[in-house]
């Protein structure tokens, strides 16, 4: 769907990005599950062939690889069991990057300097970790300034439910922050997000601007998803307003219009553009935001919640009340006010034993404690209030 007079912020913001996260379903690069669309991914690799030579750098986040290893290895459908899963990761992945080099040696034009692609496989623990985060940008950027394509995927392959990212359009966010991606293309087999599901009813209209964060985005995204990937378009809103905390609008668009990506650089208004109006994270805190795995939660007193809220203070033990999980010194926690919300998650400094025999105490009363490290639960700088 098409808007007839394109939005000037929205024009501007699409024609002036000079970093783009590109997102590519499974379901438009295996044809529905088939095996690999190599027309359709042809039809891709041109376009970013395209933005590379007009100066934007793109980061490729490609689903596809359990799809293709279970066409490669002659099962009928995606295997539920883990390790099936995994093994088809495998002998996927490499048919996948196998497609993508070969493509982009084919629609390369001659006398121009070659791109080439590089494959990064990766899980959530090697973005919760500070130095594999930071390794990780450091990579990606190294390989943007040498001409190549990174062709991001989750290492499906060592990963399970309790570490992994849970799909690409959260993947693709993260990878969004890591880098301070201007734009974040996600490509669907559906024109964007509607006000109601298109498929039961006639009358949804296309949302074709709306602001990351809203609350009406989770609502009427649904939870459905189309059977060959692992996510549906309310893990797309919510990859929006992920990648809004670094600065970076979205675009939820139909990979199957002809040249969109391309029309997306020249201003056309296609799909629904999720403006990134949301207070900007630094650097660390964008960081923590990508924790997507909570270790435990702590429950906070009134007092405390106050303290970290409106005075932008460490956490202290004297303001907690109960604790649940066992977690260790630098894992990620969950923060509760008495009613129960979460408000705030953070790096907590202690182990839960330590916790529990410290908690409702002030300080000087466990200045002697050897196991209680800096003096506060968790430091205002590893701490993010929602």
């Amino acid at each position: 769907m098409r808007n007839k007079s394109p939005d000037k912020s929205r024009n501007l913001l699409q024609t002036k990005a000079q970093r783009w996260v590109v997102k590519i379903g499974s379901s438009l690069l295996t044809d529905e599950g088939r095996g690999l669309d190599r027309k359709s991914i042809g039809g891709w690799v041109r376009q970013i062939i395209a933005l590379r030579r007009s100066g934007i750098e793109v980061i490729l986040v490609s689903s596809g690889s359990v799809s293709a290893g279970v066409q490669r290895l002659g099962w009928s459908q995606r295997p539920a069991n883990l390790k099936e899963r995994q093994a088809a990761a495998s002998v996927g992945q490499s048919a996948l990057i196998h497609t993508y080099e070969k493509l982009l040696r084919e629609c390369d034009e001659p006398n121009e300097m070659p791109i080439h692609c590089g494959q990064v496989l990766l899980t959530h623990d090697d973005l919760r970790s500070r130095r594999r985060y930071l390794n990780a940008r450091s990579a990606l950027l190294t390989l943007l300034e040498m001409n190549v394509l990174p062709i991001i995927n989750e290492n499906d392959t060592v990963s399970y439910n309790a570490i992994n990212l849970g799909d690409n359009d959260t993947l693709a966010a993260v990878v969004s922050n890591l880098l301070d991606a201007d734009l974040l293309v996600i490509l669907t087999d559906q024109d964007g997000v509607f006000n109601a599901d298109p498929r039961s009813n006639p009358d949804a209209q296309l949302l074709t601007e709306v602001n990351a964060g809203a609350a009406m985005l989770e609502r009427i995204a649904g939870s459905g998803g189309s059977g060959v990937g692992t996510g549906g378009m309310l893990a797309k809103v919510r990859a929006a307003t992920r990648a809004a905390r670094s600065g970076t609008s979205t675009i939820i668009a139909n990979g199957r219009c002809d040249n969109v990506l391309l029309r997306i650089r020249d201003g056309e208004a296609l799909g629904t553009f999720i403006h990134a109006r949301l207070p900007k994270l630094d650097a660390r805190k964008r960081w923590l935001a990508g924790h997507l795995r909570a270790r435990g939660t702590l429950h906070l007193d009134a007092g405390a919640v106050h303290a970290l809220k409106q005075d932008g203070g460490s956490l202290l033990p004297v303001g907690v009340t109960a604790l649940e999980g066992n977690f260790h010194r630098g894992d990620l926690v969950l923060c509760k006010d008495p009613d129960g919300n979460v408000f705030a998650r953070g790096l907590v400094n202690w182990d839960a034993n330590v916790v529990q025999r410290c908690l409702g105490k002030k300080s000087p009363e466990i200045a002697d404690d050897p196991d209680v490290a800096e003096g506060v639960m968790i430091h205002r700088d590893n701490l993010l209030i929602h």
